[in-house]
């Protein structure tokens, strides 16, 4: 029986992409192998408990809700991930996963949209990205990369640059780290430099307390 470690299932609206705004139930599974230096969800690294895919497909369904988004932690650490997207999909749901980018997306149902993060440098674990998850990506997926200063945004914007990025996906997302830059120092970068990306707050840290779970 195929099982997941899973450290909470709720529903809220997504705070983040350009699915923001919309009501969904989030799927938040156990365990990452990153330490980036603003990880907000460190809870996620051990806690959880273990639930059958079919245990976990009916605690979504009973949300009654259209959008469904897998995360983390890190979600592709768990095998168990996979047939679990899939499954979802066949179950009709719009499907999101939130992924950081430094375990292979070839596997992932490509019905799902997958939000993928390029680790900046300030993050701590720029050498962690697995850059051939690049060639994998297409319209319906999304890069986000988190800026913490003026290096991470040069660094931002020269790997969409070699990389064509914005001509690839869906969306290249810019969101700045919460409480350690300022969001306008951004936003006056991009428009400077003409960056076709799209800048985004975490909308749920401004909803609520900051560090709330569950929301």
């Amino acid at each position: 029986m195929q099982k997941l470690t899973v450290n909470e299932i709720y529903q809220s609206v997504q705070g983040e992409s350009t699915w923001a705004g919309l009501p969904c139930v989030f799927v938040r599974l156990t365990f990452c192998d990153l330490r980036c230096t603003y990880c907000d969800t460190e809870y996620a690294f051990y806690e959880g408990n273990k639930m059958t895919l079919e245990e976990i497909e009916d605690k979504v369904r009973g949300f009654g809700c259209p959008l469904v988004e897998v995360t983390g932690g890190e979600p592709l650490l768990q095998p168990n991930c996979i047939p679990l997207l899939a499954r979802l999909c066949e179950a009709g749901f719009t499907v999101l996963l939130e992924t950081s980018g430094s375990h292979d997306i070839a596997p992932v149902d490509e019905r799902v949209h997958r939000i993928m993060d390029v680790k900046t440098p300030s993050s701590g674990e720029c050498a962690r990205n697995l850059y051939a998850n690049i060639d994998h990506l297409t319209e319906r997926d999304e890069v986000k990369f988190v800026v913490g200063s003026r290096e991470d945004y040069e660094w931002t914007r020269e790997m969409m640059r070699e990389h064509d990025l914005a001509t690839k996906v869906r969306a290249v997302l810019l969101s700045p780290v919460f409480g350690k830059i300022s969001p306008a120092d951004i936003v006056a970068w991009m428009l400077e430099d003409k960056l076709p990306a799209r800048f985004q707050l975490q909308m749920h840290k401004f909803i609520w307390e900051p560090r709330a779970r569950g929301v």
